[in-house]
């Protein structure tokens, strides 16, 4: 598959993502750059968002605020896990096709190799308790914060925007579900068209679509829908054991969630309890993933491993992200055709603002909510906020400081 060799520009037409201040990089670049992130990105997938937001557009300027907002809301309303998509989108977007896998390995591999060793070595470890992976969760609330910050400058510039921001940040925390992220975006790109249909809204600045890569998607749709069917058939005519049947229940975990995350954990359950493993060790797996950056889709590692060695691992972990991989590629082409429309740019002016919305709401709950539990906690958050956004530190040393913290206030 073409990677955008040379100096030909990447297939900016995979995503929304290619602005004028991106230039083609290597495949190599984006999985060393992605690595980065796997190795450091702890809290969650709005965490991830923080983490990219800070990588991409302000240290690397592969992009800017807009073309993140709208590629975070293509990702949010596709099946999968949000944050992995936004990478992939991006790493697309600057290195074709194997920069997107690049950016799906680098920023999954760790994790998924901490996962697999600790089912193979560690299984009955408990380390959901450690203080250490406290302070991890406080240092995800200064990663938020500073997205949040940063994007509602560029994205809710104004008084409305900054009301359609807080209505949907009020909303998602009155009905906190991945359904009502879609429809609260939704009901943010028809205020968006309503509003500012017949304003001549600037479009982002993007290479232009490149025939024989958006002649492709349909071929990327094909291949995931061939690829559902036959792991259901393999499911059906193999044993409930199998390598099939695992590689099944892994893939339809992956293709039936939106957002991410923990979304993903009842399908997980339902699949692997108990046919390979038992509700005890599904937990223990539970509390591990808590402990590693990266996305919890790689959780998968774990539960494959423990169901059928290294292997497994391979098979669970590919299964679970192949859909989601297929579906950027697939639907992105569109996404950006769509986007040159006026009555879509004006739509996407609420969209972005519903998007700065939804990450505040999210930076409440699931973020602080779960991370503040005292004045302890508060004070090293501020700390962290403080080391990231007023004297600009990077996020690795932000996550290091939240670590001995954690510990320290646990003891």
């Amino acid at each position: 598959m073409p990677s955008s060799p040379g100096s030909r520009r990447s297939p900016a037409s995979t995503t929304s993502v290619a602005g004028a201040s991106s230039r083609s990089g290597s495949a190599v670049e984006v999985f060393l750059v992605a690595l980065r992130l796997g190795l450091t990105s702890f809290g969650g997938p709005v965490a991830h968002l923080g983490y990219f937001r800070h990588e991409y557009v302000e240290r690397r300027g592969w992009l800017t605020d807009a073309e993140y907002a709208d590629t975070v809301a293509l990702c949010q309303a596709l099946p999968g896990p949000a944050s992995s998509q936004v990478g992939i989108a991006i790493g697309t977007a600057r290195a074709g096709y194997l920069g997107g896998v690049g950016a799906w390995l680098g920023f999954t591999l760790p994790s998924a190799l901490a996962l697999a060793a600790f089912a193979l070595l560690l299984g009955d470890f408990d380390v959901s308790a450690s203080g250490w992976i406290h302070g991890l969760l406080i240092a995800a609330v200064a990663v938020v914060a500073q997205a949040v910050w940063g994007m509602s400058r560029s994205l809710a510039p104004d008084p409305e925007r900054v009301a359609l921001a807080v209505a949907a940040a009020a909303a998602l925390l009155m009905a906190p579900s991945a359904w009502m992220q879609i429809l609260v975006l939704s009901a943010a790109g028809a205020y968006g068209w309503i509003r500012w249909h017949h304003l001549d809204v600037a479009a982002s600045a993007v290479a232009p679509v490149e025939a024989r890569y958006r002649r492709l998607a349909p071929l990327w749709l094909a291949l995931l829908v061939l690829l559902v069917l036959g792991l259901n058939l393999a499911r059906v005519s193999t044993a409930t054991d199998s390598l099939a049947a695992m590689a099944e229940v892994s893939a339809r975990a992956g293709s039936l969630v939106f957002g991410g995350g923990h979304v993903v954990l009842p399908l997980l359950e339902e699949g692997f309890v108990p046919r390979w493993l038992s509700a005890d060790e599904f937990l223990a797996g539970y509390g591990a993933a808590q402990a590693v950056p990266g996305p919890l889709f790689t959780f998968s590692a774990y539960l494959g491993a423990k169901g059928a060695g290294p292997v497994g691992a391979v098979v669970a972990l590919a299964a679970i992200f192949t859909p989601s991989l297929l579906l950027v590629w697939g639907v992105g082409p569109y996404w950006d055709r769509l986007r040159s429309l006026r009555s879509v740019r004006a739509a996407l002016r609420g969209v972005n603002a519903g998007v700065v919305g939804l990450l505040a709401a999210a930076l409440y709950s699931p973020v602080i909510t779960s991370a503040i539990g005292g004045v302890g906690d508060a004070a090293l958050a501020i700390l962290c906020g403080a080391l990231l956004i007023v004297w600009r530190r990077p996020p690795w040393l932000v996550v290091l400081v939240a670590t001995v913290g954690g510990a320290l206030i646990t003891l």
